[in-house]
């Protein structure tokens, strides 16, 4: 069978790394009402939280802004309270919606806050199934290890097998196609994926999913718009 060669840049596996020890930031899909997440805290009396892909908050216990008003922290773990509910929030954890039922993918804006390095890292899913992603615009495709492959249940071994340039040298990884991705309240079908060999802290967020949307970045927000 033919290979086809595709180049993972050598700075994704570098970032890759350096994100492993940072507290993933959360996507916010704009259509279901607010969503609130919390990206840190400073003593038992604050907590950073973001809501509606703003730029993250301090809120000190006992204090409310735009609507939400903070309770309690406790380390990496909050209560806020929204129209009378108290819900509770972990860091890295997804946003937490407090304006109705599940959504059905259907929404077509993603905010993104970046991290303290300037990247962008988020959670989502793959086929239904958790994941954690760093947008990497220098990459063609989604990418991810075989390891993560087999926790999402991508049947990657039956993929196009392709040849993979990287800092280590050429190695041989599979191209196939993911179901679904899905980042808050917006899933995009049928994204072509690269499947290497090496582990990876994150799934790299390439071009394959990032050419589905209208990109625009201001200071530390990344916006992406859906096209259709």
């Amino acid at each position: 069978m033919r290979r086809a060669f595709f180049a993972i840049p050598a700075a994704a596996a570098v970032v890759a790394l350096a994100c492993l020890f940072m507290h993933p930031d959360t996507a916010l899909a704009q259509d279901s009402g607010p969503r609130v997440s919390m990206v840190g805290s400073m003593g038992g009396r604050q907590a950073l939280l973001v809501i509606d892909g703003a730029p993250p908050s301090a809120l000190t216990v006992g204090a409310t802004t735009r609507g939400v008003k903070l309770i309690s922290v406790n380390g990496d773990e909050a209560v806020v309270q929204v129209s009378g509910r108290n819900l509770t929030l972990r860091v890295g954890a997804a946003p937490v919606s407090v304006g109705g039922g599940g959504s059905d993918g259907g929404g077509t804006r993603i905010v993104l806050s970046s991290g303290s390095n300037g990247h962008f890292t988020t959670e989502g899913a793959i086929n239904g199934r958790a994941s954690r992603f760093l947008v990497d615009t220098g990459a063609s495709y989604v990418a991810m290890s075989e390891a993560e492959a087999e926790r999402l249940g991508v049947p990657w071994k039956q993929g196009q097998r392709v040849g993979l340039s990287t800092a280590n040298g050429t190695v041989v990884g599979h191209l196939v196609p993911l179901n679904s991705v899905r980042i808050g309240d917006v899933e995009v079908y049928n994204v072509q994926a690269v499947v290497q060999p090496a582990p990876m802290p994150y799934i790299l967020l390439g071009n394959s999913y990032l050419t589905r949307f209208q990109m625009r970045r201001e200071n530390d927000i990344l916006t992406l718009d859906r096209r259709f």
